[in-house]
């Protein structure tokens, strides 16, 4: 047995082990406690800031939409709006030259050079075929569409849509280009190429949109009474490629239900 030596009359220096036991946990959990917090403070990430971050999103999208507001004031009545005033707008080239931002090349060199290849840029392309004046047309008070022609050649038709009830409005050009290997444009066999250029990319049309082209596609050409026969169409992404598509066309009408035969009368 292992003796313990003191001191005649001084006090005993021997801690019970239960005492000692208490004092090591005591140690242990202040240690945990000191290096457990900084190691959890560095696992959070930083707290966002959704509440600043929200409040830019709604004023990007307020200042989106009052871009187009200056629009409707052109639009009925008249009963085909006011599409020379729309075009004499100052909103109106900062508009084109922000929405209608992809390459084209279908229409018309920047210089009368045959050698040189260079297109107009689609914003002044859009110009050309609103140049005189066709309609300015407002469905459900949302969806604009706006007409015209190229100078001295209405087979040269332009149309703009937008749909201003959104986040970031849709806006569209759309326009018919002569197949010169098809009919003189004097003659209804003559055939068209739909061009349809998007500021966001899509391969699917609203139905909107579609119900906006149909009438205007068969509307007949002024002075001749044709109606343009559109054989191909052709979207274009903001980047420029192209896509073809089929003619937009509305869904057939839904044939009437025939009535039900009443039973034969018996005699």
């Amino acid at each position: 047995m292992k003796m313990s030596h003191r001191s005649p009359g001084a006090p005993s220096q021997t801690v019970p082990s239960f005492e000692v036991g208490k004092y090591k946990l005591a140690a242990a959990a202040l240690c945990l406690a000191l290096f457990a917090v900084p190691a959890h403070s560095q696992l959070q990430s930083e707290a966002p800031l959704p509440t600043k971050q929200k409040k830019e999103d709604r004023k990007k999208d307020k200042q989106q939409q009052a871009d187009l507001e200056w629009m409707w004031q052109y639009s009925p009545p008249p009963a085909e709006g006011r599409e020379h005033e729309l075009i004499q707008d100052p909103h109106y080239h900062d508009f084109l030259t922000k929405y209608f931002t992809a390459p084209q090349s279908f229409w018309g060199s920047t210089t009368l050079d045959p050698r040189n290849t260079k297109r107009k840029t689609l914003a002044d392309t859009v110009d050309d075929f609103l140049t005189v004046p066709g309609k300015v047309l407002a469905d459900e008070n949302r969806y604009l569409t706006v007409t015209g022609h190229v100078f001295r050649y209405p087979a040269g038709r332009g149309l703009v849509y937008a749909d201003l009830n959104t986040k970031a409005p849709l806006v569209v050009f759309a326009a018919i280009d002569w197949i010169r290997e098809s009919h003189p444009t004097t003659e209804p066999e003559a055939e068209y190429t739909l061009w349809i250029f998007p500021n966001q990319p899509t391969q699917t049309l609203p139905p909107q949109l579609v119900h906006s082209l149909t009438r205007w596609m068969a509307e007949p050409l002024a002075g001749s009474g044709i109606v343009q026969k559109v054989t191909a169409a052709i979207i274009v992404d903001p980047d420029g490629t192209p896509h073809q598509i089929p003619v937009p066309s509305l869904p057939p009408a839904a044939a009437p239900e025939e009535g039900r035969q009443l039973p034969k009368r018996r005699n």
